[in-house]
């Protein structure tokens, strides 16, 4: 391919995740920003809303519309969850050839009932899912789902590190389906560039506050039809069931997923039938190792060190490490990520150059950036 050869158009470019996919087109060498879609910033300069964007500064915001966005080679719908569908549902009509990249939840779900219930609207349909590592029962890995697709739906960000930190030993049948546990601290990022009064620095500084609570989170059915897909069984009527509670805590970017959950039918047990703590360590090993040691976005840490948001700010790389708690029979993993970056723009990136049959780690950064 030659240097800027396809097109790109990205829809909700003034917020927090359209900012954040610009900011990794900037340098790309094959893709060209050529259009920036907003809605209330319509007419004025890119470079009133994203400043730290030089290179994109003079483009004018132009309307989030079908017939702004057809005729580019990749659209990026980075857009509030329920507003994508119709915009996506026209341009197939314009522009088959377009892939299109949602970064809301519209086309994440296989399953119509679980949409309704936790969205309240018409599903839109089921895209690609664009997680390339999320491990498949068959054994291969999604990514190989993502070569040559033209609709791709981008994870959510907490998914994502809840995802990858449990697939690996529910797919070892080291920890049961059932029972799982993640509590998440998030930075006020993912919360969106909209504003809101619990999300000013009045608020939210000195403050820390669960939401989504009792099994209510939109992200709950996403993250069990993963979990499930992983088990060969229904994305909806699986066997996975997860306890799962983000909270809001007084950081912009990061998110620390902290998950627990019972042994599973494979947990070594010693002849007595007790926990055999030190093996089922080193099977959990075994297992994120047989999973991620060829990804170069996933770091399984080094024994003695835990993952930290700030070492993940502003890189695609997710960081794990994991424990097993002998006295409570259960395993502990913990897993932070950028939920900017690892956590939307960087792996719909990843998910473009799949489809693409680029290198899938094209300008991605693995570096962080501290302090």
């Amino acid at each position: 391919m030659q240097m800027n050869d396809l097109t790109v158009a990205v829809s909700g470019a003034t917020g927090y995740a359209g900012g954040e996919m610009l900011r990794l087109l900037s340098t790309h060498p094959h893709l060209s920003v050529r259009t920036v879609c907003g809605h209330s910033s319509v007419g004025e300069t890119l470079g009133r809303h994203q400043p730290h964007l030089p290179r994109f500064a003079d483009l004018v915001v132009k309307e989030s519309t079908a017939e702004v966005l057809a005729g580019h080679d990749i659209v990026v719908l980075a857009l509030p969850h329920g507003q994508s569908g119709k915009i996506a549902a026209e341009l197939a009509e314009t522009s088959p050839d377009t892939l299109i990249v949602d970064l809301a939840a519209d086309h994440r779900l296989v399953s119509s009932a679980a949409w309704e219930k936790f969205y309240g609207s018409s599903h839109q349909g089921t895209w690609t899912y664009g997680l390339p590592e999320l491990l498949l029962a068959d054994g291969s890995k999604q990514r190989e789902n993502l070569r040559d697709t033209k609709r791709i739906a981008v994870p959510g960000c907490n998914v994502t590190a809840v995802t990858l930190g449990l697939a690996p030993l529910l797919k070892a049948g080291l920890i049961a389906p059932t029972g799982l546990n993640a509590v998440l601290a998030n930075g006020v990022s993912g919360a969106g560039k909209a504003l809101k009064p619990h999300l000013t620095a009045a608020e939210i500084l000195g403050d820390a506050s669960p939401y989504g609570t009792g099994g209510t989170h939109r992200h709950v059915p996403e993250i069990e039809q993963n979990l499930n897909g992983v088990l060969g069984a229904d994305a909806a009527e699986g066997p996975t069931r997860i306890s799962f509670t983000p909270t809001l805590v007084p950081m912009v970017r990061g998110i620390l997923a902290t998950l627990t959950a019972d042994l599973g039918e494979k947990a070594p047990r010693t002849a007595g039938g007790d926990l055999d703590a030190e093996a089922l360590l080193g099977s959990v090993r075994d297992s994120f190792t047989a999973a991620y040691s060829d990804e170069p976005f996933i770091r399984v840490l080094p024994d003695g060190q835990w993952p930290r948001t700030s070492a993940t700010t502003g890189s695609n790389v997710a960081q794990i490490q994991f424990a097993v708690d002998e006295r409570a029979g259960k395993v502990l993993v913990v897993v932070a990520l950028d939920n900017l970056v690892r956590g939307t723009a960087g792996q719909a990136l990843q998910s473009i150059h799949l489809a693409l049959g680029l290198d899938e780690t094209t300008a991605l950064p693995l570096e962080g950036v501290a302090p």
